[in-house]
């Protein structure tokens, strides 16, 4: 780990003419439209003596294979070398210049804290030896919930829609403000987090629980508070996907979805959020890979649409801070133009940093090509570049671009934070049925407790599997609690060894994982209720499960299967605490979506059991 002084001196070249306070930077609201950038002079002066091929790096976010910035793993210099062309990180940062990297599970850049910091001091330090060498911004989708890149011992708070459920501004602050510490301590400093999608389509694939809910304003409002506690955390948030992928059937990961609302929907449902996350002065927003024909009818994704970017994000919004693409590796942006197109486009319609192409060589090229040949302008780069370097500025890379590997252990996943994930966690858990008072359970008359169902991957691959947390939990609080996981398409042969098991036990507890009509999971339940043995049902992702289970008696939404919200759950069933979340969405009855079975804010609670206080 350099000195702070042999740090100071190695980008004494970067901050020379800059104007920029070695204090911390005020963060906080108002910085969104048209503020004041004090130190602009100073970054151009550095975007004047960067070469072409510097600048075009520097609007590129590519991910990498690795552990370590100059020793990956020999699988991982073979990853690179067969998807990149080069073995390392540094290698990497030394050919393209980019100005930032992504972090993964998949590329073995997140094992743990300490070395997660120490691959980012090592990037750090690769970018800073180069000619002209700038801090590279740092950048992973730490969601909570069912996206997480970083996962144990890192606190894990929950996911979006649960936060919804709890309803607290106060909470998504508190979340921002914790995990944007810890991810600081670690050297990330930009967030693909919040998301800012309203999902009003129980269908959606790619959203779903990451949204805050179907309601415009709340989710507004827990975007605005869960960006600002990033930004207090010195880490850029990012509101997404803009224009709004909350009203879609497909996944844009895999196809193209069109977006049908009308000019007059998106201003009163999708863009609600946007305007919000514009307000609170966040730093970066994230495009979508959706076609929006209401808001620009030539079949263009919006990611690289000018009508969309330019005319209604940077103009109507009045958004002047950075515009990331989601990945260009996604089918959705891919599909009408070539991987060489993609990037070229992209920056015209009005977008600052490119993430993650396919082929980095084909699109840093395609870039380099586009500007020797005219059809883009050196100029409109150096908009795109300032924008980034303000940020930069802004987090104080510019002065400090690297962390101190001894702070890790004492911020990230500390007993006072992992205390706060689960205090939050338990004002989210929402009861919707509880048919005779069956909840909470009784450890004189249940003590006996078979936990069954679904066991997804932890989205952070550090927690789970969810059957075991929930009876490990219910054993930690007095019952004699049994785990048999069936999985999320259980055989027949599975759901008869669950219903003997069911049949010597007092109570059944089982997780439900994005249950359909002609989902073997829902006939498991059936034959579990058959038993006469009362059965808990936790829909463990989607708490639009309720609606294809009518004949459960007690059912309650964790909205994510992470250990936090599992636990959380456990508490509720315990009656350690009363069930606290209202539904951030409707669910609507299976056989008649256009009735409304449960509605926004319906939740009940222990103290009245009939309290739908919706």
């Amino acid at each position: 780990m350099p000195s702070r002084r042999t740090v100071l001196a190695a980008t004494a070249g970067v901050t020379a003419g800059l104007t920029v306070g070695t204090g911390a930077p005020a963060f906080g609201v108002g910085r969104g439209a048209g503020h004041h950038h004090t130190d602009d002079r100073g970054l151009r002066s550095l975007i004047s003596r960067m070469t072409l091929e510097e600048k075009v790096g520097q609007l590129f976010v590519a991910r990498v294979y690795g552990h370590s910035a100059t020793d990956p793993d020999q699988a991982d210099i073979d990853a690179n070398l067969k998807e990149i062309g080069v073995r390392t990180a540094a290698e990497l940062i030394a050919r393209y210049r980019v100005g930032g990297i992504i972090y993964f599970t998949w590329t073995h850049n997140t094992r743990d804290p300490r070395q997660v910091a120490g691959l980012s001091n090592g990037i750090q330090r690769a970018a800073l030896e180069q000619p002209r060498g700038l801090p590279v911004l740092i950048a992973t989708d730490q969601e909570h919930g069912a996206v997480c890149r970083i996962g144990e011992p890192a606190t894990l708070f929950p996911g979006a829609m649960a936060m919804g459920a709890g309803g607290s501004r106060a909470d998504a602050r508190t979340l921002g403000r914790i995990s944007g510490a810890e991810l600081r301590a670690m050297g990330v400093r930009q967030d693909y987090s919040p998301d800012a999608d309203v999902n009003v389509n129980p269908a959606n694939p790619v959203i779903g629980v990451r949204s805050f809910g179907a309601g415009p304003d709340a989710v507004g409002d827990l975007v605005a508070a869960a960006a600002g506690g990033y930004q207090d955390a010195g880490v850029a948030a990012t509101a997404k996907h803009f224009p709004g992928h909350g009203d879609t059937a497909v996944d844009s990961h895999t196809g193209f979805p069109v977006i049908t609302h009308s000019r007059d929907l998106w201003e009163r449902l999708d863009a609600v959020p946007f305007r919000a996350a514009v307000r609170a002065g966040i730093d970066s927003i994230m495009t979508a890979h959706i076609q929006f024909p209401a808001l620009d009818d030539s079949g263009d994704p919006a990611t690289l649409s000018h009508p969309i970017l330019t005319g209604i994000l940077r103009g109507e919004l009045g958004y002047d801070g950075v515009v990331v693409t989601d990945s260009l590796g996604m089918q959705g942006v891919r599909t009408k133009y070539g991987d060489d197109r993609v990037p070229v486009l992209a920056l015209k319609a009005g977008v600052d940093q490119l993430l993650d192409p396919p082929s980095l060589d084909v699109a840093w090229n395609a870039v380099l090509t586009a500007v020797r040949g005219g059809e883009l302008t050196e100029a409109r780069l150096d908009e795109s570049i300032l924008r980034i370097l303000r940020l930069k500025s802004r987090l104080g890379l510019l002065d400090r671009p690297y962390v101190d590997t001894e702070d890790v252990d004492r911020v990230v996943g500390t007993a006072p934070h992992l205390a706060t994930a689960d205090r939050i966690a338990e004002r989210t858990t929402t009861l919707l049925v509880n048919e005779a008072g069956l909840l909470p359970l009784s450890r004189r008359t249940h003590r006996r407790v078979l936990v069954v169902g679904a066991d997804p991957a932890s989205p952070s691959g550090t927690t789970g599997p969810p059957t075991g947390v929930l009876a490990a939990a219910l054993t930690e609080l007095g019952f004699a609690a049994t785990a048999l996981s069936t999985g999320t398409a259980p055989s027949a042969a599975t759901a008869e060894q669950a219903v003997a098991a069911a049949r010597g036990v007092d109570a059944v507890v089982v997780a439900t994982y994005n249950v359909t009509a002609d989902s073997a999971q829902r006939p498991l339940v059936e034959q579990l209720v058959a038993t006469g043995r009362p059965v808990v049902a936790v829909a463990v992702r989607n708490p639009y499960d309720i609606a294809q289970l009518p004949f459960v008696p007690a059912f309650l939404a964790a909205y994510s299967w992470t250990d936090v919200e599992l636990r959380a759950a456990a508490r509720v069933i315990a009656g350690r605490v009363a069930p606290r979340g209202r539904l951030p969405v409707p669910v609507q009855r299976a056989d008649d979506p256009a009735r409304v079975l449960y509605p926004i804010g319906h939740g009940l609670t222990y103290q009245t059991y009939a309290a739908d206080r919706a």
